[in-house]
């Protein structure tokens, strides 16, 4: 399961060089998992227990809107952090599903963990932060979009930018996240 540390600083390493100490602390804090297609790792209603970084693997965050319908707020392309943040960082009651689309890799830290994390690592605030904005730039720029662009101009935009996630997640996720009917992705599908 080293490998599973490995991606994980090479994530981090896009951002800031980490001191090997602070590797050792992220091996101690953070666990290996591998999770089944399917499964869901934290549940709507609940208080979520962890922070998780994807090895390998494809995720989705969603929620159940009034008319029961499941609306994605994230998929992810690639190894990087994948939680319901605002709930997890402040331990409030989510109301979203993390669900593993494919079998995942992943590690996981608790929230106690990461605080432990924050006071003894040297890198972790720095990296936490840098993250968590660049996660705030991609969530301002989808809603911008959602605003802003058509059906067909989001998926164009999700295709070129998201070669992964068309060829592995199901169609009917990408339309719940790109906002639009799996009847009407279909359509643009063939159009394009």
């Amino acid at each position: 399961m080293n490998h599973f540390y490995e991606k994980f600083f090479d994530y981090v390493a896009e951002i800031l060089i980490m001191p090997e100490a602070d590797k050792e602390l992220c091996r101690q804090l953070f666990k290996p998992v591998v999770v089944p297609k399917d499964t869901i790792i934290e549940t709507a209603g609940t208080v979520h227990k962890h922070h998780t970084f994807i090895v390998s693997g494809f995720m989705r965050n969603y929620h159940i809107d009034n008319d029961g319908n499941e609306i994605i707020n994230d998929l992810n392309d690639g190894s990087r952090f994948f939680t319901s943040y605002f709930h997890f960082m402040n331990r409030t009651v989510s109301n979203e599903n993390i669900q593993c689309i494919s079998d995942c890799e992943l590690l996981q830290i608790t929230r106690d963990d990461v605080d432990i994390a924050a006071s003894q690592g040297i890198t972790q605030k720095d990296y936490t932060v840098q993250i968590l904005n660049k996660r705030i730039e991609v969530n301002k720029q989808r809603a911008f979009d959602m605003a802003n662009l058509t059906a067909e101009k989001r998926y164009e935009k999700f295709v070129k930018e998201n070669p992964n996630i068309i060829q592995n997640v199901p169609l009917s996720y990408i339309a719940s996240f790109l906002g639009i009917t799996r009847r009407h992705l279909s359509r643009l599908r063939k159009e394009i």
